[in-house]
């Protein structure tokens, strides 16, 4: 380790992020709100089209997607579902990664977002060009990707994988006597190589979610709730997994909620995730680990500001006027497809 970090970390600068502020969320009265969700329902219905969410977006989204035939769910059953779903339009209330990888795999489906501008940290610090050089630097090396990137940058992969099948994917690719580059989240990335012994070379991208999560305030929590299982997301920085009693993504810390005896849980993720844990575990009692450093003004911040720009209203508008309509060129579009089919072709093995 060097600095704290690993010593296969690539030797990159990448592109500083510009995090967007929270947005300033304007309640809609109750029956304002309910007028705009029916709406937003017959227009689902007259279109042709079906809703699909990511567990980290607002909750009345989530709910709204399953109210209407579509599916809530982690990136990797949200690529499936848009495949197997006869409905011609897709709406992907998420970010933009997620929308481009449903046009990928549906380039004849037409594919709308609440707000393009929802983007991701992962994607933003991993631009196509300079990845694509780092890559060159490495032929002899089979390239991963996270699921969190770019439609350019998956044409340039071998592999795209998700928190959830990473860890088999790299098993396979091992077991074959594979040289790994892996991009772009690196603490992931860590913690596969940790559990697999395999040497990855490590792109140095984050999620600034994950990344704030505090592990001496972590560490005072549990002292606190001596009866709370901690649940992190592989995406958190070291000594933040250290203190886990699970780590996994988003479908298997919510399985953990449902399947563990504790009366507690400390959650390090996304707290979108509240809403579909409560459903499935209405008794447990859920709490956010902490984000907060010194003068900050909310212990617990884990929240995305880029899946929050999600919201009925922008949704309503993408049905209304076809805004946020997702475009990928077809020949970057087949590419892409590749790696991602590859993923979704394994992942079938695995449940065999």
């Amino acid at each position: 380790m060097k600095n704290g970090l690993p010593e296969n970390l690539a030797d990159v600068t990448i592109p500083v992020v510009n995090v967007p502020d929270h947005p300033t969320r304007l309640e809609l009265p109750a029956q304002e709100k309910a007028a705009l969700k029916e709406r937003i329902k017959s227009m689902l219905q007259a279109k042709n089209a079906v809703l699909v969410a990511h567990y980290y977006t607002d909750g009345e989204l989530q709910d709204l997607a399953e109210e209407t035939g579509g599916c809530v769910a982690d990136s990797l059953e949200m690529a499936r579902f848009g495949t197997e779903h006869p409905a011609q339009t897709l709406v992907v209330a998420g970010v933009r990664f997620m929308g481009e990888t449903s046009k990928i795999l549906n380039n004849e489906k037409r594919v709308l977002m609440p707000d393009l501008g929802a983007t991701c940290s992962l994607d933003e610090g991993c631009p196509a060009a300079l990845f694509s050089e780092f890559c060159d630097r490495y032929p002899e090396h089979t390239v991963v990707v996270y699921a969190n990137t770019s439609a350019e940058v998956k044409a340039r992969s071998h592999w795209v994988v998700t928190s959830g099948i990473a860890l088999p994917i790299i098993k396979h690719l091992a077991e074959r006597g594979e040289k790994i580059l892996w991009g772009p989240d690196r603490h992931l990335g860590r913690y596969v190589q940790s559990l697999t012994g395999v040497e990855m070379i490590l792109w140095p991208g984050s999620c600034v979610v994950h990344e704030a999560f505090k592990a001496e305030a972590l560490a005072e929590m549990r002292k606190l709730h001596p009866q709370a299982a901690v649940l992190v997301h592989p995406e958190s920085p070291q000594d933040i997994v250290d203190q886990a009693d699970v780590v996994g993504s988003t479908t298997a810390l919510i399985e953990a909620v449902s399947r563990l005896p504790h009366p507690e849980f400390i959650v390090a993720t996304d707290a979108g995730i509240f809403n579909k844990m409560r459903q499935l575990a209405p008794d447990k009692i859920l709490l956010g680990a902490p984000t907060a450093g010194e003068g900050a003004t909310c212990r617990s911040c884990a929240r995305c500001p880029w899946m929050e720009m999600n919201t009925l209203e922008r949704l309503a508008n993408a049905l209304e006027t076809g805004a946020g309509e997702i475009e990928v060129a077809p020949e970057l579009a087949a590419r892409a497809r590749i790696p991602i089919q590859r993923m979704l072709d394994f992942a079938k093995t695995l449940k065999k």
